[in-house]
């Protein structure tokens, strides 16, 4: 496996910084023919040189500096974590042992952890302890019902996640240089992306990318943003926040979106007209709280001195909702784009909105120091081209 041995790609780092097989060698406390054969390892797993031989040094090819670039930015992120455990785990962690320690963080099980990862149970608990001994203090704390990881535990895991990102990147990126499409484009998707964005593009950049592959995580915006800032996701689109929550990730702005309350085609409402006191007597569904949307919806009530529905069924899915506001009693607020097919094929229809209409921004949402792909970087275009 490519970019599977930590000390190989520490070695790497030193020759293509210093240009010398020697001066790598006595900075990484090597021998100089480990340093060679780990150079070699790396071509043959890459496929290419990644060194131009010369008299006067080692000197990175194209493939070189871009296996440079990554793994620069991927030690980085990951020597910063160690900093504050134990600078030794620099020279004895592995790429098997951080992984381990990533399942064990997330799973807070020995078993569950090793589940995950397809390996024995042992296996697991010896790579937590190994790298224990080496830190000289436990990461976890043990229980009966579990392991609870400490915080720099947890710090060390995602710091291996966001490396072990990088990597895949490498990878993905040294295939385009020989015409492959390696790796994929993962994109959380928020709601509204999911009707009116994401189709448009994804079959634009099929055009082009016809094997590229590519995975849309649905989910919550909690859990979505979490899963970004681990790097198991690359951007996600939809709804943005006011304010962010962390300090590690950044917003682009794509368009203005309203909201839309939506009723039954037949709907008593759609002729004789209503006011916030009838539709507060109705049922609703409406977006989980914390949700752009609900916060919107909720102050439609508020704002008017008024209590909010007795009635309401929390969903994001606006298929949900448009069976059921068709009994002609239930309602809905959700995204107008996100609903707009529904609403031209007749399938619902829109009341006037009673309150204040506040647009709301819709976008992007990427890690602050992202560098993405081409592959990567061919979606995002396609996704701010079909806005």
């Amino acid at each position: 496996m490519l970019v599977g041995n930590l000390r190989h790609l520490r070695v790497f780092l030193g020759v293509a910084e210093s240009g010398s097989v020697t001066k790598a060698a006595a900075a990484g406390f090597v021998s100089q023919p480990a340093v060679t054969q780990a150079i070699a390892k790396l071509e043959c797993e890459a496929g290419a040189p990644l060194f131009l031989r010369t008299q006067q040094g080692l000197f990175p090819t194209e493939a070189g500096q871009v296996l440079r670039r990554r793994v620069a930015r991927a030690l980085a992120m990951l020597d910063a974590a160690i900093g504050d455990i134990a600078p030794r785990l620099t020279i004895t962690a592995t790429r098997s042992q951080l992984q381990a320690l990533i399942a064990t963080v997330e799973a807070q099980n020995f078993t569950l952890a090793a589940h995950r990862l397809g390996i024995a149970q042992p296996t697991v608990h010896r790579a937590i302890t190994t790298i224990e001994a080496s830190v000289g203090r436990a990461l976890f704390q043990r229980s009966p019902v579990g392991v609870a990881p400490t915080r720099q535990a947890a710090a060390l895991a995602r710091a291996a996640q966001l490396a072990f990102a990088e990597l895949d990147q490498a990878v993905a990126e040294l295939a385009e240089l020989q015409g492959a499409e390696v790796g994929e484009v993962v994109i959380g998707a928020m709601p509204l992306s999911r009707s009116h964005i994401l189709p448009h593009a994804l079959i634009r950049f099929r055009e082009t990318r016809p094997l590229q592959a590519i995975r849309i995580v649905d989910g919550v915006y909690d859990d979505l943003l979490d899963r970004l800032r681990r790097g198991e996701i690359d951007f996600l689109i939809g709804a943005l926040r006011q304010r962010m929550p962390v300090a590690d990730v950044v917003q682009e702005p794509l368009f203005d979106d309203v909201l839309a309350i939506l009723a039954g085609p037949s709907d008593p409402l759609l002729t004789g007209g209503a006011d916030l006191a009838q539709l507060r007597q109705r049922p609703w569904l409406v977006p989980s709280i914390g949700t752009p949307t609900r916060t919107q919806f909720e102050a439609l009530f508020t704002d008017a001195g008024l209590p909010l529905p007795d009635s309401i069924t929390e969903t994001g899915s606006v298929i949900l909702m448009r069976e059921v506001v068709g009994d002609g009693r239930h309602l809905a607020c959700v995204s107008k784009a996100q609903a707009m097919r529904e609403i031209e094929r007749g399938l619902v229809a829109e009341l006037p909105y009673p309150g204040s209409v506040t647009p709301r921004p819709i976008g992007l949402t990427h890690r602050i120091d992202w560098q993405p792909t081409p592959a990567q970087n061919a979606m995002v275009a396609e996704i701010r081209a079909a806005v």
